[in-house]
């Protein structure tokens, strides 16, 4: 077989086959995900042999991704190796609220002057089944398609560094989002923050969507702050 010229004298033993399917990844994105949506809580314990049989895959590809999420200090690990989903301080939580309402308001600016007017429509689709869920109390699916809004209008300012960071930012407060109304669905909000972020996005109002996030983050968040406060 003839030598490509330009390949000479490069190792090739740092080729590695790549598997079709990671199950240490995909075992993580789905812990990261749960993290996120609130369906794991602070202080649940997350035992390495049950969890790899819920997830039908064996230890070592579980431990990885487990150790994975406490490299990023989503999940910590105690002194007897038990991996742990961590309880947020009032600290840590206002920490988080105030560099959301940075990144959260760039991406918000950026996609008042780049979002399509059928992406719009498609975030205001979200925000609709919100309010249904707020009229019929099914705050369990409201707390996932807020989540939901919030990192769907994030993409549209397509800032994918940024996207990356608020993202991980939720991972990190997603533990708590269960009590995200327990201070009860705002009346005074009129309209609610995500209809002011709409409309800015439709009338290309960088500065409105801004405020609108910070509104909806500073406001709405009052029921996990005064959670965090308390325990």
């Amino acid at each position: 077989m003839r030598n490509d010229s330009k390949n000479a004298g490069i190792p090739e033993n740092w080729v590695r086959p790549i598997a079709k399917e990671n199950l240490s990844d995909q075992a993580y994105m789905e812990l990261r995900g749960a993290l996120m949506r609130g369906q794991l809580k602070p202080g649940e314990r997350l035992r390495l042999r049950p969890m790899s049989a819920r997830f039908g895959i064996s230890p070592t590809p579980m431990r990885e991704a487990l150790l994975r999420l406490v490299f990023e200090r989503a999940l910590v690990l105690d002194a007897r190796g038990t991996v742990t989903v961590p309880h947020l301080t009032a600290e840590q939580l206002l920490e988080i609220r105030a560099i959301r309402v940075d990144l959260e308001g760039n991406t918000a600016a950026a996609a008042a002057g780049r979002a399509t007017p059928q992406a719009i429509d498609a975030l205001e689709q979200i925000h609709a089944r919100i309010t249904d869920c707020h009229e019929t109390g099914a705050f369990d699916q409201a707390i996932d398609l807020n989540t939901q809004f919030h990192l769907e209008l994030c993409k549209l300012g397509n800032l994918p560094i940024t996207y990356d960071l608020v993202e991980n930012l939720w991972v990190r407060c997603g533990p708590i989002l269960s009590h995200l109304y327990d201070a009860g669905v705002p009346a005074h909000w009129s309209p609610h923050p995500h209809r002011r972020i709409l409309k800015a996005l439709r009338d290309r109002d960088d500065t409105a969507a801004r405020d609108g996030i910070r509104q909806d983050i500073l406001e709405g968040g009052t029921g996990l702050l005064d959670h965090v406060r308390q325990g």
